[in-house]
């Protein structure tokens, strides 16, 4: 595997690739059929060289050495059922759409790698917490290639991230997002309140690889997922059902706080929870954007927040967008609150 190292705080200089449209310059796309969630077969457009493949999820490698954080992610294609029956076969990080949380600290460097396990397409990572020329910090890595970069997580926050080749749409669309926390140095001045933490994204999906249904038309789902903070923690695909088939819980009196994000890529969230209030906000995740007592948080695309709200008695809390078409589509997940 041919190696590309982008030393962004030494100021090196890359090309960029930037495609017309995914398809132009990775080989012939093949008209395939697929089955959807009704059981009806129908077409879809798969690159040739995808057609057969299939790419386990790979484990998010970091390492630590002071403040030098060694973070290393693969693009590659994988399967995923999003519905019951309906297999998608996502361009994701690391075999997992939401790819898996990345969680730093405020002020530590970032050593990123990128592995594209992909044989077709450029694939790229676009953290929107960091500052960095794009064309150098985000720039493509070439299919069967790695690429390294560097840069600084100077600011605190609940922050999206997503592949960044053209075009994008297609590429998040696909799969290919995810969140990365930057822990304040300070700390929330809630923190030692707090029983437990959770990472919940929403996301959409549409017809698999069809820009112009991605750009012009509602999504054919909106899901929830949840990314493990630790070993054990519930960890799933943005799939419809994921957290009420598998839910989240805790105990009564218990403050939860949801690292949350809308990924997009083209919906508002309208997140609630449904049986209690929002006590503790924090817009983006940064300490100094703390709100009080909201019964809705807005998200925009992208759009992340910190929120803390306390289970006051036993039973069974849902949370969703308020955007109740959406919650059809599946943007639904719960809570089991035990005493």
């Amino acid at each position: 595997m041919k190696k590309i190292k982008y030393g962004l705080l030494v100021g090196l200089s890359v090309p960029v690739l930037l495609l017309a449209a995914c398809g132009t310059q990775q080989g012939k796309i093949e008209e395939v059929h697929v089955v959807d969630k009704n059981n009806e077969s129908v077409s879809a457009q798969v690159f040739a060289p995808h057609e057969e493949i299939n790419q386990e999820p790979v484990p998010l490698e970091m390492d630590r050495d002071g403040t030098d954080v060694y973070v290393k992610m693969t693009s590659q294609i994988t399967d995923i059922e999003l519905d019951d029956g309906y297999m998608y076969k996502a361009w994701t990080f690391n075999g997992e759409a939401p790819g898996p949380v990345v969680v730093v600290n405020e002020g530590d460097t970032i050593h990123f790698t990128l592995d594209n396990m992909d044989p077709a397409v450029p694939h790229s990572m676009d953290f929107h917490a960091v500052h960095t020329a794009p064309d150098k910090g985000f720039a493509n890595v070439m299919p069967n290639e790695e690429g390294t970069f560097v840069y600084q997580a100077s600011s605190p926050g609940v922050f999206m991230y997503h592949c960044g080749t053209d075009p994008v749409l297609t590429h998040i669309a696909n799969g290919m997002h995810g969140v990365i926390i930057v822990k304040p140095t300070d700390g929330y001045p809630t923190d030692d309140e707090v029983d437990k933490e959770f990472v919940i994204i929403q996301n959409e999906w549409y017809k698999y690889n069809d820009l112009d249904d991605m750009t012009h038309n509602d999504p054919s789902q909106v899901v929830f997922s949840a990314k493990a903070l630790e070993k054990g923690q519930v960890n799933t695909n943005g799939t419809v059902g994921a957290l009420i088939d598998t839910p989240l819980e805790a105990k009564v009196g218990d403050k939860i706080r949801f690292y949350l994000n809308n990924v997009g890529p083209n919906e508002v969230s309208s997140f609630h929870v449904i049986g209690t209030i929002l006590e503790d906000v924090y817009i983006d995740g940064h300490p100094h954007n703390h709100l009080k007592g909201m019964q809705t948080v807005g998200l925009p695309a992208s759009g992340g927040a910190v929120v803390e709200f306390v289970v006051k008695e036993p039973g069974t809390y849902k949370f969703v967008t308020h955007q109740f078409d959406h919650v059809e589509k599946g943007a639904v997940g719960k809570i089991i609150v035990t005493e």
